[in-house]
């Protein structure tokens, strides 16, 4: 057998393995329910993958942390407030927020409620399994199952919330329907709240985003579920990415595991009770001509878990023929436009289509 020959059948044996596990549509937990000592090898990381973390170092100790921003009497301390959002947004693209409004008992409840949806019984669970992304309710394993060089150690629940009509409730699956709904009030002022602080960030209006883009109209709700891996230095709970948003807000239980990329190293973002992560997408990226950073991230397997997280994305519409450039009032003479006009359909459509190991979508769109 010839070495082309070699590869077909590599490629063959993958992609039965795949679909195999693409069907059962028990996702990662029913491959740890089924007692397994060692993670298929459609979990293991490429040669290529590892290659090219070594580009990147691990940061050690707490040489660094990103930024925490407190928003008690932001009334009173606005100004400091948006100077602090602003170094962050520029410098580190995260920073995480306390004192911001929601009880710590909404935010335990749904982490609580996204356990419940993952450790359902299966067989209920999967009546929600679909890898349509139109789909206002969606259960899964990986979006780009066939598409990733290795698969996430990570199950999805889907909710668009916004579209920019809201959901109805009923479609919820009935074990975090309630407190999602709640979570989701609550998050609709957050990010309005969110969007107005980037604006003045910017030297905008604080109403210039929300609207001259529709940043808090279109808003999908992520609940990850990564189980503790017997062999979690072969793989990722995400690999590294940037958010295809405007920005978002995400919630965690206390596992670590979120890193960030900054200055070349991988940055560990150390969960704080009750505090909320916030990224800088690269839509705000875009919008802004590279004065905010949209930073690359991912998320690192462990022996311990479940690992639960809820991540908010404030995006824009893939319908809708909204044009997308950096804000006028922000070019100049010396600061000219860095991007081209584009739709977040197009945007999206290439970022399907771009290579795994490109680094980010927005550099195809530069000018």
């Amino acid at each position: 057998m010839g070495i082309a020959q070699l590869g077909e059948v590599h490629i063959d044996d993958r992609n039965k393995e795949l679909k195999a596990f693409d069907e059962s549509k028990s996702g990662v937990k029913g491959i740890v329910d089924s007692g397994i000592e060692k993670i298929p090898r459609m979990f293991v990381r490429t040669q290529d993958e590892f290659t090219e973390d070594l580009a990147y170092t691990e940061a050690r100790g707490d040489q660094f942390q990103i930024p925490v921003i407190d928003l008690q009497d932001i009334d009173c301390r606005r100004n400091e407030i948006i100077d602090e959002i602003r170094r962050a947004s520029m410098t580190w693209g995260f920073f995480q927020f306390v004192n911001y409004g929601i009880p710590i008992s909404v935010t335990n409840e749904l982490l609580e409620g996204i356990r419940r949806f993952h450790e359902m019984d299966t067989e209920v669970k999967k009546q929600f399994y679909v890898r349509d992304l139109s789909q206002k309710v969606q259960y899964d394993s990986n979006f780009d199952l066939y598409q990733a060089r290795s698969a996430n150690w990570k199950d999805t629940l889907r909710c668009r919330l916004l579209n920019p009509d809201p959901i109805d409730p009923q479609l919820l699956p009935s074990t975090c329907r309630d407190i999602m709904v709640e979570y989701w009030k609550h998050m609709m002022n957050l990010g309005d709240t969110v969007a107005e602080l980037l604006s003045e960030a910017l030297g905008l209006s604080k109403d210039h985003l929300k609207g001259s883009t529709d940043c808090t109209q279109y808003l999908t709700l992520a609940g990850h579920y990564s189980p503790a891996c017997p062999e979690p230095d072969l793989t990722l709970g995400s690999t590294k990415h940037s958010d295809q948003s405007f920005f978002t807000i995400l919630l965690t239980d206390h596992h670590p595991g979120l890193q960030v990329l900054h200055q070349n190293q991988w940055v560990n973002i150390k969960p704080i009770p009750g505090a909320l992560t916030i990224n800088i997408g690269d839509l705000i990226q875009l919008l802004s001509n590279d004065k905010f950073k949209s930073s690359q991230h991912r998320v690192v397997a462990s022996n311990v878990g479940p690992r639960i997280s809820v991540a908010c994305f404030f995006r824009a519409s893939v319908e809708k023929p909204t044009l997308l450039y950096p804000i006028r009032e922000l070019i100049s003479e010396s600061n000219p436009p860095v991007y081209q006009d584009t739709t977040f359909k197009e945007f999206v459509k290439y970022s399907h289509s771009r290579r795994p190991n490109d680094v980010s979508s927005l550099n195809y769109f530069k000018l």
